[in-house]
């Protein structure tokens, strides 16, 4: 007789978590198991046990603190990407400066989280993770974000582009930029050579720009060209 399979069994994510406080570490692993799908399958304090540890067992998720003795988190993010990129790598850390975010997502972190990050984050963090997705704390998310608002170049873009220019104007700036005459621009958008360069002058209008250098140095300035 065959065999029922039952659809609603309960499949557990795997974590080895690598972290060199036991009390930090055991209230990690306490978070992580209060939910039913998550099993925290082995411990480490530093990376040279969890590059050990992960030829002895499957794993699916490795939660690793970044300041480790031996052997930190950044470098064993890097060493299991190489070795292991089917292993899903989360980062925790103190460190909110976005330099250390960029560098992780740079070799490849599939998640950067705060140590004074949520319970409910935490669970949800890992379980976005292990669908294959990327995730960065809400706390840094949102300070990244109040950077971006806050930077000089946002600011004078989003002043400077209240300028209303049409779809068929930005396309044109895109082909100057290209270096594209205006004979050219005719034969490729088929439109009359008058029409070019009624555009080109409306685009020198707009900007205040006096000759195509200058319109195209606004363009870049503004993000308006790619």
């Amino acid at each position: 007789m065959f065999k029922l399979v039952e659809h609603n069994e309960t499949v557990m994510i795997r974590i080895l978590l690598a972290e060199d406080h036991n009390i930090v570490r055991n209230g990690i692993k306490m978070l992580l198991e209060a939910d039913d799908q998550i099993k925290v399958v082995g411990e480490a304090v530093n990376g040279l046990e969890v590059m050990k540890q992960i030829a002895t067992q499957p794993i699916d998720i490795i939660l690793a603190d970044i300041n480790m003795p031996e052997m930190d988190g950044m470098q064993l993010l890097k060493e299991l990407k190489a070795k292991h990129p089917e292993i899903k790598v989360m980062l925790l850390s103190m460190h909110d400066h976005e330099k250390y975010v960029m560098e992780a997502f740079k070799n490849d972190a599939d998640g950067y989280l705060l140590k004074n990050i949520g319970a409910d984050e935490l669970i949800f963090a890992v379980k976005f993770v292990n669908q294959g997705r990327k995730y960065l704390c809400s706390e840094l998310t949102m300070a990244l974000m109040d950077n971006l608002l806050k930077s000089k170049q946002y600011l004078v873009s989003m002043l400077d582009n209240e300028i209303d220019f049409s779809l068929r104007e930005l396309e044109i700036l895109q082909l100057i930029a290209e270096g594209l005459t205006n004979l050219e621009m005719s034969e490729k958008l088929f439109l009359s050579k008058r029409t070019i360069e009624g555009h080109r002058q409306s685009l020198l209008d707009k900007t205040g720009s006096k000759n195509s250098a200058a319109l195209i140095r606004y363009g870049v300035l503004h993000g308006l060209i790619q």
